[in-house]
């Protein structure tokens, strides 16, 4: 365990220096919003086109799909239930809360600990996942609250990241996983990704004033941390799949509410303090939980 703790811990120490320079005023408010959009609309759809355009996609991609949605469907299904008989608002940031992921964080985890073969496989992840998990979040959100829903899944074409994703896909398919200058921009820009988008995360922590009900949030903690979890690794005890898949599956099904929840809840009128304090609660919580839920992957690698 002390080996991956290390390898974890310059990914949570970077968003924790993030946390304390935009704390401090380092050197602006005005400039993290604007790494924000940095992050969002050119590093990360820069890495994953440069990672997905020239990706192996021959041995097929069905295994670690089987892990990924069986670990998102299961959480998503239970914070469904969990927010029945709690107020609409507040539901849905459970929703959010019990099954969205932070890419960010999984992808520099990825890499920390199973170093450019871990990245590849998580960006390979991320494809798969961040379309299915947005549509399906914005839809089981406007049955909860009503309302702006189309407008946002009209929205989600736009989306850079999906964008870049199956640009990604059509290069790849059509053999330009090569094209001078752009793969070699696109490499240049993404490996400026990860320390950037870790430093972003933690400036957006809000520690003070955060209100939610306990409760609401404890659901939320079950839903992402041992549900889903467990999901992939039952899963991935069924289907025998491959050790490095599955172990990157499961960093994603035990990683912490991604900001842009936030934004989501603002967005389609939910309970925005609530998702705040879900995200900021679970990543703090993180911390020690992704490590150990690596440590039980890795125990049941051994044993089998």
């Amino acid at each position: 365990m002390l080996t991956t703790f290390l390898a974890i811990a310059p990914v949570f120490a970077l968003i924790l220096m993030g946390y304390g320079l935009r704390r401090g005023g380092i050197p602006s408010t005005e400039f993290w919003n604007l790494n924000d959009r940095l992050v969002y609309w050119v590093l990360m759809p820069a890495l994953f086109f440069a990672k997905i355009s020239a990706a192996d996609l021959s041995g097929g991609l069905g295994d670690y799909a089987v892990l990924l949605y069986a670990g998102f469907f299961t959480a998503i299904f239970c914070g469904w239930v969990f927010g029945l008989g709690i107020a609409a608002p507040q539901a849905s940031s459970l929703l959010q809360g019990s099954a969205r992921f932070n890419t960010f964080i999984g992808l520099a985890i990825a890499e920390a600990v199973f170093g450019t073969a871990g990245l590849q496989i998580a960006v390979l992840g991320s494809a798969l996942l961040v379309p299915v998990v947005n549509v399906t979040v914005v839809t089981l959100m406007t049955r909860q609250l009503g309302g702006g829903g189309k407008s946002i899944l009209l929205g989600l074409v736009k989306n850079p990241l999906i964008l870049s994703i199956c640009a990604g896909v059509l290069f790849n398919l059509a053999g330009l996983n090569e094209v001078p200058v752009l793969h070699e921009m696109a490499r240049i820009l993404g490996a400026a990704a990860l320390p950037i988008m870790l430093l972003c995360v933690g400036a957006n922590l809000k520690l003070r004033g955060l209100t939610g009900s306990v409760r609401i949030i404890s659901f939320s903690l079950i839903g992402k941390f041992l549900i889903n979890p467990a999901a992939v690794i039952i899963a991935a005890l069924l289907i025998k799949a491959d050790p490095l898949t599955f172990q990157v599956a499961l960093i994603f099904a035990a990683l912490p509410t991604g900001v842009a929840s936030y934004t989501r809840a603002r967005e389609m009128r939910g309970d925005a303090p609530l998702m705040a304090a879900i995200i900021t609660t679970q990543t703090l919580i993180s911390f020690v939980t992704l490590p150990v839920t690596l440590l039980i992957g890795q125990m049941l690698l051994s044993i089998n």
